[in-house]
């Protein structure tokens, strides 16, 4: 399930507390309540998503998952055609392969890549392709532990070494403009897709589909989506469609 043969539309059902939330630059607080993770799974499987984003919020700040059992109640209800990729608080090669296990296709791990590096190849030794590392940037540099912490890598540079580590996608996050409806950073997007040839992810700041057609031009495999889709801004078949014109 690393591969994204045609350019995705992923929902975002980001968890806090055992609802779904969605936070203004990664700022704990901020967080405006969807309701039920199920219920917003089942919904956007309905609006005809492939794949779906899930995110434990506590365990990206706590550095544990938090979230785990609302997570795994996702995972039940989710038929198997439907992708899901987890990320948030998973620290360990072992945490990482018992979710796979449990049925979920991509693990997402943003503090511990950096940490830990070489967590990356081990788990894609027994998981090829199914880990996607998370570059969250703010001011041009990658942030870990719940988007408070710099560490100075740059985030092109830090996507070549963890292709060379095993990694089957990059998820790019800007954290300046998540949740916050105000639009992307293309520049930013394509300077990480051209310093890989695995899939890139991009997620934050998407207000309207041309933000979503704008992702795929410059060479996104996929784009993320939450606040957008939850607001009304467009549908989840709109940004679709409209990426799949061009």
């Amino acid at each position: 399930m690393s591969d994204f043969p045609e350019f995705e539309v992923i929902p975002a059902v980001d968890v806090q507390d055992g609802e779904v939330v969605q936070l203004v630059g990664g700022e704990r607080g901020t967080g405006k309540r969807y309701g039920d993770p199920v219920a917003a799974a089942e919904r956007w499987i309905e609006a005809g998503a492939g794949t779906l984003h899930l995110v434990d919020l506590d365990g990206a700040f706590e550095g544990e998952r938090v979230n785990a059992a609302a997570i795994e109640s996702v995972v039940e209800s989710v038929p198997d055609a439907v992708g899901l990729q987890l990320g948030g608080g998973i620290r360990t090669a072992e945490g990482a392969r018992d979710l796979l296990e449990l049925g979920l296709d991509r693990v997402i791990l943003g503090t511990a890549a950096v940490e830990t590096p070489e967590i990356v190849a081990e788990i894609d030794e027994t998981h090829p392709g199914s880990v996607v590392v998370s570059l969250d940037a703010k001011d041009g540099e990658v942030v870990v532990s719940g988007w408070t912490e710099g560490t100075g890598l740059d985030p092109a540079e830090a996507a070549a070494r963890y292709e060379e580590l095993g990694a089957g996608a990059i998820l790019f996050t800007n954290v300046d403009v998540e949740g916050q409806l105000e639009g992307i950073d293309r520049e930013a997007v394509a300077s990480v897709v051209e310093a890989v040839d695995i899939p890139v992810i991009a997620s934050g700041g998407v207000a309207s589909v041309e933000d979503v057609v704008d992702l795929k031009e410059a060479g996104a495999a996929a784009v993320v989506v939450g606040t957008a889709l939850y607001e009304g801004e467009f549908t989840l078949r709109e940004a679709q469609n409209a990426a799949d014109e061009i």
